[in-house]
């Protein structure tokens, strides 16, 4: 499973960019694309237009509910990194990618990172 950060939601909707291959060859490959219920929202908040919309949904298995277990592994990621507070919302995204033993696809490499010394895996 590959879960997709905001900027694959985004970027993959440009054709011919790596994020848009990206998630061609894992579709095609079988691989099951979600996404956390905050990379949604970012990504709604666009602009997008709602053949856009359709388009990224068309590629996602599931859009992963921010529930009591993934708000209590974003807290301990969030408190691993030693709560700064501009990851508070990439520790959510990674607390959903982590609780569902998914891989995190994403472009902000460096603000992730952070995470993976407490369990976070990139693509």
């Amino acid at each position: 499973m590959i879960c997709l950060d905001t900027n694959y939601l985004i970027l993959g909707l440009s054709e011919g960019s790596k994020e848009a291959e990206d998630l061609i060859e894992w579709s095609s490959a079988g691989e099951r694309l979600v996404t956390p219920m905050a990379a949604w929202f970012e990504f709604l908040c666009g602009p997008v237009s709602s053949d856009q919309i359709s388009t990224m949904r068309a590629f996602l298995h599931e859009i992963l509910i921010f529930d009591e277990p993934q708000a209590r592994e974003a807290a301990r990621l969030f408190n691993a990194v030693k709560r700064k507070r501009s990851l508070r919302i990439d520790a959510m995204i990674a607390g959903a990618a982590s609780i569902n033993g998914a891989r995190l696809a994403t472009n902000n490499r460096v603000d992730f990172e952070s995470f993976v010394s407490a369990g976070l895996e990139l693509v």
